[in-house]
């Protein structure tokens, strides 16, 4: 059984229908869980002076934020296909807002470690974002609203790095030294995860026609068990080679996105001799990108689906990939302030393109395991973030020298892409309920005001 009544349109400014409830709730919860994830990241270089850490303890805490969220995106993803987006959604912003406030608490090296640790689980909520606009839209305008909830739910890791030394600064202004003052700083996010969970379950559903539970009770959805339980559809997922491409993939684009967003402050704070205060605002342009890059890989999926059906969207995602590789490349190279910033913003697009067009395959790869496909693929960033982070602990490999290797790796597993086939039958499938869904409008690709 199918998801029935997709919508065929992004209408950004209309909140009456159920499809661009979710597709709102969706991206601004994923914004604010970034917003929590990274939320200690522009303040590290005090954090580091007030709890004594070493490069190295600092690298494994960056390894912690992001390797919990492997295990938790790939529970996350079945979990959606038997609960459902809102009710995974609600459980996960409010019981991820505790350890995002509870990392004040923080007195060593352990105890900051294991609250990093738990504060990863958060960054599940992609895969959430995700399967939410996959069961809400259209194959003409999927890979444009799962681009677009992704963009700007990561634009969180650029609006952090701008607006947590704020929130610092502003704190210190009341007289609270810095010790308590990065403290303090992320109960912030924290309460507001918390009232972002209760606003989720309240006004979105699972899907066009009501929540699952009322499909299930419909007969229009089947029920989470047997061949569409967890551990079928977690093994029908696994066992498919195009999803570990896929995982390959991710990993070496939102990964990479990652490792950026927990080290380009301290980077730019080291390398160019600059305040904290500043290297958040210059970090936070990478993040920032995400307005429209991660879009815009998105669009052009869904513009290569348009002629090349699906192959199209693979030959796309292949190109992106590439381009981000050798952009990153030459980013490592950089020593003068002004290039640097040039060519980070040159690899941040085709990072956030490449990401975008990873999940304009996704949809199409199995569309009855889908939450299990997508919790696998989105953990592949992860999986990337963590590996990246071996790179970066050390103290014999400088952050350019780290920076350059992943360059090259992001160019190896470019190819992965190519691995990615649909057999005829898919291809014609696809490409008649393509053509359907567009229909007499011609514009049902594009983003609309109405």
């Amino acid at each position: 059984m199918e998801i029935r009544n997709k919508a065929n349109r992004i209408r950004l400014l209309n909140l009456r229908t159920p499809q661009m409830r979710a597709f709102h709730f969706s991206w601004l919860a994923f914004h604010l869980c970034f917003f929590g994830w990274f939320g200690i990241a522009p303040l590290m270089a005090v954090v580091r002076d007030d709890l004594g850490l070493t490069k190295t303890q600092i690298g494994n805490t960056i390894i912690a934020s992001v390797a919990i969220t492997i295990l938790v995106r790939l529970v996350m993803g079945v979990l959606c296909d038997r609960i459902g987006p809102r009710k995974a959604y609600t459980w996960l912003l409010c019981l991820g807002s505790l350890p995002v406030m509870g990392i004040g608490l923080a007195s060593s090296f352990e105890t900051f470690f294991l609250a990093r640790l738990a504060i990863g689980a958060i960054g599940a909520s992609f895969v959430i974002t995700q399967y939410h606009t996959s069961v809400m839209f259209a194959p003409n305008v999927v890979g444009t609203a799962n681009a677009t909830s992704a963009g700007w739910g990561n634009l969180g890791g650029g609006t952090t790095q701008i607006l947590m030394p704020l929130i610092f600064s502003g704190i210190l202004m009341l007289g609270v030294n810095e010790a308590l003052g990065w403290r303090l700083a992320m109960m912030v996010p924290g309460v507001v995860l918390f009232f972002a969970g209760i606003a989720y379950y309240r006004f979105t559903q699972d899907a066009p026609d009501g929540n699952f539970a009322e499909l299930r009770a419909r007969g229009e959805l089947a029920e989470a068990n047997g061949e569409h339980g967890m551990g079928a559809s977690f093994k029908a997922a696994a066992k498919d080679i195009r999803v570990w491409a896929l995982f390959v993939v991710y990993a070496a684009c939102f990964g990479v996105e990652l490792t950026i967003n927990n080290i380009a402050a301290i980077y730019f704070f080291d390398n160019f001799d600059l305040t904290l205060a500043t290297a958040g605002m210059i970090a936070g342009l990478f993040g920032l990108m995400n307005i429209f890059a991660r879009t815009l890989g998105g669009i052009f999926s869904d513009l290569f689906a348009r002629t090349g059906g699906l192959k199209g969207r693979v030959r796309w995602l292949f190109i992106a990939m590439l381009c981000e590789g050798i952009a990153l490349m030459f980013f490592s190279q950089m020593h003068v302030l002004s290039y640097a910033i040039g060519i980070m913003l040159v690899f941040s697009l085709f990072v956030q393109m490449a990401e975008g067009a990873t999940f304009g395959v996704v949809p199409f790869i199995n569309k009855k395991a889908l939450g299990a496909v997508a919790g696998i693929v989105g953990a592949g960033g992860n999986a990337g973030a963590v590996a990246a982070g071996f790179l970066f602990r050390s103290e014999t490999i400088s952050y350019q020298q780290g920076l350059f290797y992943l360059g090259i790796a992001v160019v190896i597993a470019s190819l992965c892409a190519l691995v990615v086939r649909f057999s005829t039958e898919v291809e014609a499938e696809e490409a008649k309920a393509y053509t359907d869904a567009v229909g007499e409008d011609t514009n049902a690709g594009a983003l609309s005001l109405r």
